[in-house]
């Protein structure tokens, strides 16, 4: 069931955002008296499909793209036997450059707009909810296994990154940050700054959303939520609201300093110093084999939980759309240098997983999001069966005058055809590994 929520989540994800990268080519060409002969999510063989005007519309059995076939243009069909007769008026070949660039970048925009939107509407709805810098100068990070790997401690306060003030602790894992060169932070350990350094390639840790969990977080202050019932807790008289001081005569105000002193006394017994209702009790509670005692946490903090107006939203939305495009470029060119390893690039079986196994409409339309966005940036590439190789080939057309001959579109369609087959295989390679070593 959980595999067939991810693949559900995929499979809408994409059917939406192909049909509408293929439906700003198809609009963009009619406009422009164009004739458009298929229109096409998913490729072939077909599965379902009606003819409506001089266009035939159809859903194809492999989903993980989609076509709109243009009269008198050399495209991924590769049919190119209309091509030895005469230019017609409704031919693509036959209409301006200008209107040929449009008509290629009009997936492109729209799949920019849909990203745009998605992230404006999710901005407008859900605002923002994060711990914020102050709350993380006041009360400090746990540091886990990653944090530690690049001298990051428990209970550093985090001043700023790269030199800059951040505002919720989500940026100190952000993209942006990760990929900056020579990053670091700065920090206040025990009332003395301290730089730590952001090493090279260390993004490449956080390749699951697992990953992030292992970074940082905030260290909480508590008290006693909740006691179960004939725990060790509650035989040692523990209540709701109670406050653990000390253990053993170290002091405690973090819940993360509770775990550790508990972890160190598992099958022991822990002399806690609580307050209740004001007063201050000392009490002996045995501790399990797992360092517990039958408590439930009450955090003492809460995350900042923001709203924004429309416009704040459209400003705020537009950013956060475009620093995906950002981000993927700065990871692109790294992968060039080898900071960025290729082991993160990703096929439909990663991108299902982003999706996850629960079906949650505010994350499926986040990563969707994303996706129209990165999936604009990788069209936009200057490689031949892309819409950017299109691009490309016409602004040399419009630049020189000159356009490039049939032949020669013929043939690099093939090597970008090429091209996108050997992506495909390796990014469905590394999904397969990262499926086998887990």
């Amino acid at each position: 069931m959980d595999t067939l929520i991810m693949v559900g989540q995929l499979l809408l994800g994409l059917s939406i955002l192909v049909g509408l990268h293929e439906l700003g080519h198809l609009l963009t060409a009619k406009l422009f008296g164009m004739r458009v002969e298929k229109f096409s999510i998913g490729f072939p063989p077909k599965i379902a499909g009606f003819q409506w005007g001089e266009t035939e519309y159809s859903i194809g059995a492999i989903p993980l793209g989609g076509f709109v076939k243009i009269s008198g243009m050399v495209d991924e069909s590769m049919d190119t036997a209309q091509l030895a007769s005469e230019p017609q008026p409704w031919e693509f070949r036959a209409k301006p450059a200008w209107q040929r660039l449009i008509v290629m970048l009009g997936g492109i925009i729209v799949n920019v707009i849909t990203g745009i939107i998605i992230f404006v509407v999710l901005v407008y709805n859900n605002g923002e909810t994060y711990f914020s810098r102050d709350q993380i100068l006041e009360n400090g990070i746990i540091a886990y296994e990653y944090g530690e790997s690049i001298g990051l401690k428990t209970g550093d306060k985090i001043v700023d990154v790269n030199g800059q003030p951040y505002q919720s602790i989500n940026e100190l894992s952000s993209g942006s940050v990760l990929l900056a060169e020579n990053g670091y932070y700065t920090v206040d350990r025990n009332g003395e700054q301290v730089k730590v350094e952001i090493p090279r390639g260390f993004i490449n840790t956080f390749n699951s959303e697992e990953a992030f969990a292992k970074f940082v977080s905030i260290r909480v202050p508590f008290d006693i939520l909740d006691v179960a019932p004939d725990g060790a807790a509650e035989k040692a008289g523990l209540e709701q609201g109670d406050k653990i001081l000390a253990v053993n005569g170290e002091s405690v105000h973090y819940f993360d300093e509770l775990q550790a002193a508990l972890a160190a006394l598992k099958n022991q017994e822990a002399e806690l110093v609580v307050e209740s209702n004001g007063v201050q009790d000392t009490l002996a509670v045995p501790v399990s084999a797992e360092g517990t005692i039958g408590i439930a946490a009450n955090p003492l903090i809460e995350p900042v939980r923001r709203k924004y107006g429309f416009s704040e939203a459209l400003s705020k939305g537009t950013e956060r759309a475009f620093s995906v495009v950002i981000i993927n470029a700065k990871a692109l060119g790294k992968m060039f240098t080898g900071e960025v390893s290729v082991k993160n690039v990703s096929g439909p079986i990663g991108m299902a997983k982003i999706y996850g196994d629960s079906w949650d409409w505010g994350k499926f339309w986040s990563i969707t999001g994303l996706i129209s966005m990165i999936l604009a940036f990788m069209n936009l590439l200057p490689i031949p069966a892309l819409d950017g190789g299109h691009v490309m080939f016409l602004l040399y057309e419009m630049v020189s005058g000159r356009a490039p001959s049939d032949r020669f579109l013929e043939n690099a369609q093939k090597v970008g055809m090429a091209i996108l087959l050997v992506l495909m295989v390796f990014a469905i390679g590394n999904d397969i590994l990262k499926f086998i070593t887990g």
